[in-house]
């Protein structure tokens, strides 16, 4: 998968060079730059977000007094949409997901599942993906000291035996690979993953991936509701949403949008639930819903979505993270719970067939 890191679609300018010697080649995270990467734009961008980065800082260092433990209110549900800075990011998504409780309550849990006799085939199919995970990410290589793919390894296993369901899905590596760089913790990486698979996103990695099909459909629905030309278009050319939209759902918008925009919607997304996926996506066809509508085929449709995940609009992330919470309008929890179960019963009767009211 390739790494979305780029600060601009702009071509590289001659000064481009001056600026390329003042920004690192290997991101903060340990992303190394793609060739054609933009260092005048990112300087430019940064410039501005590292004055909005350092006031919220300072305001969360004030909020949390040097405490571990928070409650989820009001004042704190402002502070996680305006970003958690990457220092605090480990302790609020653990509070926030309710992942901090299953560790506590769970003492040596986790080292339980690493000890227990291991699955040959969950192993083989693991390892498998190992190396195809983050080959950009100078963290995840054999080289690295520490290096992330042992850690890696580990969660993942915890994970397929803590549910067997599931076991192991491709996308979940990408998942568990940005919960280690944030977290450097493999026990808390682990516990927001059953946080992830077992309450905030149930039965999207499971076998039938019925959660993850049913929300493509969900916003299908909504898009037909909020932005009717481009659910027309859709229609018109005969595009499944899961055609467009599936990767990303199941990768949690990793390697779709740029890493520092991933990072933001999942502080909202650990604090608030799905339904951010849905604000994420709505936002993107809503503000690009013009693109959209010009298809003249499938293959358009396509390369359209593909088009819209990049560019300044998801570069400023601080920009983009606001314009998720007005430009969809109004989304209430309840308009997605009556959608999904709708939906889910429609994607039943349709792969299961009608249930005998006998049995």
């Amino acid at each position: 998968m390739e790494k979305k890191n780029k600060a601009t679609d702009r071509t590289l300018s001659p000064v481009d060079g001056r600026a390329k010697d003042r920004v690192d080649s290997v991101d903060p995270y340990g992303f190394e730059r793609s060739k054609d990467f933009d260092y005048e734009s990112y300087e430019e961008l940064m410039s501005e977000y590292l004055v909005v980065l350092t006031r919220r800082s300072i305001k969360w260092s004030k909020l949390l007094k040097g405490k571990r433990k928070v409650q989820k209110n009001v004042k704190l549900k402002r502070y996680v949409r305006k970003g958690i800075p990457n220092e605090h990011r480990a302790l609020i998504w653990m509070a926030a997901s309710g992942a901090q409780d299953q560790l506590e309550r769970n003492p040596g849990y986790y080292q339980s599942l690493l000890r227990a006799e291991h699955d040959p085939k969950l192993v083989e199919t693991i390892c498998t993906d190992l190396n195809r995970t983050f080959p950009d990410n100078v963290q995840f290589r054999k080289t690295s000291n520490p290096c992330l793919q042992k850690a890696l390894y580990n969660v993942l296993l915890a994970t397929g035996y803590h549910n067997p369901v599931v076991g192991y899905c491709q996308g979940m590596n990408f998942i568990a690979g940005y919960l280690l760089i944030i977290t450097k913790d493999e026990e808390k990486s682990f516990w927001l993953m059953e946080a992830l698979l077992g309450r905030i996103l149930p039965d999207y990695y499971s076998p039938v991936m019925l959660g993850l099909k049913t929300d493509q459909e969900v916003l299908g629905e909504l898009v037909k509701v909020k932005i009717p030309g481009v659910w027309q278009t859709m229609m018109d050319h005969n595009v499944m949403w899961t055609l467009v939209v599936s990767r990303w759902f199941i990768c949690l918008y990793i390697d779709i949008l740029p890493v520092e925009t991933v990072l933001r919607i999942w502080d909202c997304l650990f604090y608030e639930g799905s339904k951010i996926l849905f604000r994420v996506a709505l936002t993107l066809i809503h503000h690009n819903q013009a693109l959209i509508q010009q298809a003249q085929s499938l293959p358009d449709v396509c390369q359209n979505f593909k088009q819209i995940t990049h560019g300044p609009f998801v570069d400023e992330c601080h920009t983009f993270m606001q314009k998720i919470f007005t430009e969809p309008g109004s989304l209430s929890m309840a308009t997605l719970t009556k959608l999904r179960a709708t939906i889910r019963s429609r994607i039943i009767t349709e792969e299961l067939g009608p249930t005998d009211p006998e049995n």
